[in-house]
This record gives C-alpha cells, structure tokens and sequence, in this order.
C-alpha cells in the first residue's frame, strides 16, 4: 500500500513538473510580438489610417475645402485656377478616398490578425491552465483520500480519550462529595 501511495506521488509530482516546465507554447505579449514584425509599408499604413479616422483630419480637410471654395468662388486675391464646379477638388477628393480606402483596408487585416493571435493565445495560456488546475486537483483528492482514513482514525482516538477523560473527572467528583460529607 506505501509503495503505491510513492508512485503515485511520484507520478502526480512528474505530471505537475511536466505540465509547469512545458515549453512547447509560451505566453507571449502580442501587442509587442505584432509590433515588432511589421514592415515599413505597414507602419506608415497604420499611421494614415489612425489619422484619416481622426477627429483632426475631418476638420482639416473641411477648411481645406471651405478655403478652396472660397478662393475659387469669390475670385479673392484675383485666383482663379479652379473655377465653379471645382472638378480641381473633386479629383483631389477622389484621389484621397482612392488612396485612403486600402491603407484602412490593410490596418483593419491587421487589426483582426492582432485579435486572432491574440485570441489563440489566450486559448493556450487556458489550455495550460485547465492542465494545471486538473492536475492540482487530482493532488488535493489524492491527499484527502490518503489523510481521511488517517484522520478518521485520530478523532476515534481522541473521542475515546475524551470519554476515559470524563470518567476519571465523574470518579473525582464523587469522591470529593464524599470528602466533604
């Protein structure tokens, strides 16, 4: 019985050490692995995007075109080199939703690889803690199905002690009413 409580100790310590020092998958910042490895072209992608969806360029480009239409419109300063109705600005317009359109596109596929490597990274740092967690509890029942009967076993042995215990104090009591009558 001894000997197959050591094994079996032994082969739960073996697993846990097994499950613990398991390099095969390790938990890495995704935020900085990603950053690292994008390229020039990448970077600059993300840059405009961050930027065409800002609060700043909508306003920039509003006076822009409110500065442009101005010029045009009401001949100020005798400038006239995009005349009503500005098809200078419309190109212009064009060719920045043309150009602005895939750089979004391309931060957006980035933006979901970021989530899907995130995402499978999460998946294994749960795998290997629903490993540990299982194995911890195997330990704990482990323990408790060797130490119960050992406990069982004292509080019968302190119960009957208990009992002598109380015996001896109820043969003192008596003599000690004897003693005083």
């Amino acid at each position: 019985m001894m000997a197959k409580n050591t094994r079996s100790r032994q082969h739960i310590k073996h697993k846990l050490s097994h499950i613990l020092s398991n390099k095969s998958f390790k938990v890495i910042n995704v935020k900085k692995y990603q950053k690292e490895s994008y390229t020039f072209g990448q970077r600059i992608a993300d840059k405009v995007a961050r930027f065409g969806g800002s609060w700043r360029f909508i306003i920039i480009s509003v006076v822009t075109m409110m500065i442009w239409i101005v010029l045009n419109g009401l001949h100020l300063f005798h400038i006239n080199f995009d005349p009503y109705p500005f098809i200078l600005l419309n190109l212009f317009l064009s060719m920045t939703a043309a150009l602005q359109a895939p750089l979004i596109m391309m931060s957006q596929n980035r933006s979901s690889d970021y989530d899907r490597l995130h995402a499978d990274n999460d998946f294994h740092v749960n795998l290997k803690t629903e490993e540990e967690m299982r194995l911890l509890h195997a330990k704990i029942d482990r323990l408790i199905q060797k130490d119960n009967p050992d406990l069982l076993a004292v509080q019968k042995l302190q119960t009957k002690m208990l009992g002598e215990l109380q015996q001896q104090l109820i043969i003192l009591d008596k003599k000690t009413i004897k003693n005083k009558s």
